[in-house]
This record gives C-alpha cells, sequence and structure tokens, in this order.
C-alpha cells in the first residue's frame, strides 16, 4: 500500500499555479460561506487605510496591518477546522464540539491581541 497521496503535486510551475488557484477558491468560499469572515473583512477594509494614519512609523504600520490579517488568517483555520467537522458529521459529538469550540477561542485570542495592538498605538499616537 502506497502512502504518496495521488492529490499531492510534483512541483515545478503547475504547482505553483495550483497552489494560487486553490487560494482563491478558498478565499472565494470564505467570503460566500462564512458570514465572521465578511465581518472581519469589512473591518479589515476600513482598518488597513487606517494603520496608515495611526502608525507613527513603518513599523507600526505593519504591526496594525499585521494584526488584521492574522485574524483573517485566524478565521480561516477554524472555518476550514468546522467545515471539515461538519463533513465528518453534522450529530453533537463531544470531540467536534471541542474542536469548534477551540477555534472559536482561537478567534476570541486573535480578536482581542489585535484590539490590544491597536489601542495601544492609537494611546501612542493620541496621548
Amino acid at each position: 500500500m502506497s502512502t504518496n497521496s495521488p492529490y499531492k503535486s510534483h512541483g515545478g510551475f503547475g504547482r505553483l499555479f495550483n497552489a494560487l488557484s486553490y487560494s482563491a477558491k478558498g478565499l472565494k468560499a470564505a467570503f460566500r460561506h462564512e458570514a465572521a469572515f465578511r465581518q472581519e473583512l469589512l473591518l479589515a477594509v476600513v482598518l488597513v487605510p487606517a494603520a496608515f494614519w495611526v502608525g507613527r512609523d513603518a513599523l507600526q504600520v505593519l504591526l496594525l496591518i499585521g494584526v488584521v490579517v492574522f485574524v483573517l488568517i485566524v478565521e480561516l483555520l477554524n472555518s476550514a477546522l468546522e467545515a471539515v467537522a461538519d463533513a465528518v458529521t453534522l450529530e453533537h459529538h463531544p470531540l467536534i464540539g471541542r474542536a469548534k469550540d477551540l477555534g472559536s477561542a482561537a478567534v476570541l485570542l486573535a480578536l482581542l491581541f489585535g484590539a490590544a495592538v491597536w489601542l495601544a498605538c492609537l494611546y501612542l499616537r493620541f496621548f
């Protein structure tokens, strides 16, 4: 029995093109099916331009944008975990429930961290 997945790519530019295509499909799916991702993306549309005004230097601007992107990444991972869990079963299972709760907790921590960074930079900018 072979342990190699028939779905794994073999490298080259074709692999890069496929990876970009899969990533675009993932972003499109998140936008279409995940309300939380759409809300956080709307927040990003506001916060990314604001980062250039709030940040006092390039490092702060990068940090402000970075935490916004970090929240989006964690939300994507949480959504992926939930999709896999729902594909396994839609019935209540304590371990699947725990996995979903852990993913949700990760999003909460990312949001709290992002809020703390933004508040700290706003404080430095205006006080």
